[in-house]
């Protein structure tokens, strides 16, 4: 109702999919008798994703951190991109998953390459700081306080 001109307008909304109960019994059925070829589809679509997403990590960490990496071993991981991207194109979900595991199974040398340089850095800026930091850090602590009250409750019996 519009308050200012006194006019007012009503809908109504009614719920009518336009189905038949034998449309919906009909759909359901099909939906029964093509679950299992809708779960292979699912299957499929899953192990291409996994393949992708793999594959584009592999693609990202090799442009970042494959100049540490050996010749030998990077075009093993190239060859391993180039056969999971062959599985991808076509639609046999045990091949796609293979060419993926190999995938990551290739491409351990570089994230073990970049993990170890990333502890022996880490290593290094922690051994200059030493000790006098572990001092710092301790002098800083706040005593522990051993009267800590996680809650306050009371018990009612009825």
């Amino acid at each position: 109702k519009d308050k200012g001109t006194g006019k007012e307008n009503k809908i109504t909304i009614k719920a009518n999919s336009g189905l038949s109960e034998a449309e919906i019994e009909k759909m359901v059925k099909d939906a029964e008798v093509n679950a299992a070829e809708d779960a292979k589809k699912l299957e499929l679509v899953q192990a291409r994703n996994t393949a992708d997403s793999t594959m584009h990590s592999v693609k990202k960490s090799v442009a970042e951190h494959g100049d540490k990496l050996d010749a030998g071993e990077k075009e093993k991981i190239e060859a391993a991109l180039k056969d999971a991207e062959d599985a991808l194109k076509s639609d046999d979900k045990a091949t796609i998953d293979a060419k993926t595991e190999a995938l990551m199974t290739a491409s351990q040398k570089l994230g073990e390459k970049v993990y170890a340089e990333q502890a022996a850095a880490a290593a290094a800026a922690g051994g200059a700081a030493g000790a006098p930091g572990a001092e710092a850090a301790k002098a800083d602590a706040k005593p522990a306080d051993d009267n800590v009250v996680d809650a306050e409750f009371k018990e009612v019996k009825k």
